[in-house]
């Protein structure tokens, strides 16, 4: 008889990561066929048209320049002042809120999602997402004794499904009195939806409506990991703008990540910046988040808080630091307009795209799809709804190429 040595809430399925399990397959295929006969659309990361993986020269160089020490020691629990500071610029350039703001460094975007649900929903709470949405938030929930609701994303015309998100959030909050919603945008993981200005604007004028009522706590936090990647210049930078202002019982979160823009994935760092109207409530965020950071992690990676400082303030490395972003950030803008051309010549129903590393085809069996397009060396990660194809992680020739190869597999599935 088989005995569980761990305690209950902690035996969970024995399943290895799926994307990393197809990344491993594509790199045999690519050993055995060549890479310029296989198509990786594996992993959610910039490389370049040979396959490696883009090192921003203006991050590593500044990273490689600081003294032993710098980079060998710990960092202030909450993270380094200097930083949080700089984080905050990074993340707001011209629109930061008219608000009371604080920030707290935290391993990538992922630690401000633990945050979030962490402290501000109770046990037993529904977390609302949306129904395409980055696994771990169903991950991070579960973990911690919280489920996921999930609103559609889209409705039949392909818009922002405003009337779902609306049903779903005031359901939960009728009956949890509290809630928190997770909304990954701009350039959402994994479909590259970022929502307009006008839609925003519709999603507030919901969390004001039901914030009449005293009782009701509303959190909103914003993932923005690839906001570094979307639109043209700041353009989808406007809408912090509106949360300023807002009722003492909206609190909004931002999980703002280093590994895009900095491509600094494996580096762990980024921040949880706090929005509130209420300076209290600013405060709040700041010493919970700083006291989940001891618990959880101590502190975060003092290299990587130092980089970002060290160019932010120094205009010179800060121009040269925009300036290669941006050569990359037109290089992915030009592999997802091939994919979106191409998917259109190929008759191709894709998911609206506007931003980001990924476009997602939605499909019925997206396992039984995933795995026939291994056999014509093509790998793309399957979704409950769909497939993802990684416009980050494959050449620009490619996204002309593969949309027809997609279709056709899905053509002979029907």
């Amino acid at each position: 008889m088989a005995i569980n040595m761990v305690a209950d809430h902690a035996v969970w399925p024995k399943v290895d990561d799926a994307i990393f399990g197809l990344a491993a397959k594509a790199k045999d295929a690519i050993d055995k066929y060549g890479k310029e006969n296989v198509i990786d659309s594996t992993l959610g990361a910039l490389v370049d048209d040979d396959g490696n993986l883009i090192c921003m020269d203006t991050v590593y160089s500044e990273l490689k320049s600081l003294p032993n020490a710098e980079i060998a020691a710990y960092a202030q629990v909450a993270g380094q002042p200097d930083y949080l500071k700089a984080v905050q610029e990074a993340c707001f350039r011209d629109y930061r809120p008219k608000a009371h703001i604080r920030a707290v460094a935290t391993p990538g975007g992922t630690g401000s999602v633990k945050h979030a649900i962490c402290n501000y929903s109770n046990p037993g709470d529904s977390i609302l997402i949306c129904d395409w949405f980055w696994a771990p938030y169903v991950t991070i929930s579960e973990e911690i004794g919280r489920t996921v609701t999930k609103f559609e994303l889209f409705n039949e015309k392909n818009e922002f499904n405003i009337k779902s998100f609306k049903e779903n959030f005031e359901t939960l909050l009728k009956k949890q009195k509290r809630l928190v919603t997770i909304l990954n945008t701009p350039a959402n993981n994994p479909t590259g939806y970022s929502l307009s200005d006008d839609e925003w604007t519709q999603v507030l004028d919901i969390a004001r409506e039901n914030a009449k009522n005293p009782e009701n706590k509303i959190v909103i936090l914003v993932d923005v990991a690839y906001i570094d990647f979307a639109g043209i210049g700041l353009e989808r930078r406007k809408f912090f703008t509106q949360f300023s202002d807002l009722p003492d019982n909206i609190f909004i979160m931002v999980g703002y990540s280093m590994s895009k823009g900095y491509t600094m994935y494996g580096l762990r760092s980024g921040a949880a910046i706090g929005i509130s109207s209420n300076e209290d409530i600013a405060d709040e965020f700041y010493y919970s988040c700083m006291h989940s950071n001891r618990a959880n992690w101590s502190n975060g990676t003092r290299g990587a808080m130092s980089v970002m400082t060290h160019i932010a303030n120094d205009p010179v490395k800060l121009q040269a630091y925009e300036d290669e972003k941006t050569k990359y950030k037109m290089m992915l803008r030009k592999r997802a307009d091939a994919f979106v051309e191409a998917s259109k010549e190929a008759g191709l129903e894709i998911l609206p795209y506007r931003d980001g590393f990924f476009v997602s085809i939605p499909c019925k069996d997206a396992k039984k799809a995933s795995d026939e397009l291994i056999k014509e060396n093509m790998f793309v990660v399957s979704l409950k709804k769909g497939l993802r194809f990684a416009v980050c992680a494959v050449s620009e020739e490619k996204c002309k190429q593969a949309p027809a190869i997609i279709k056709k597999v899905l053509d002979r599935l029907d």
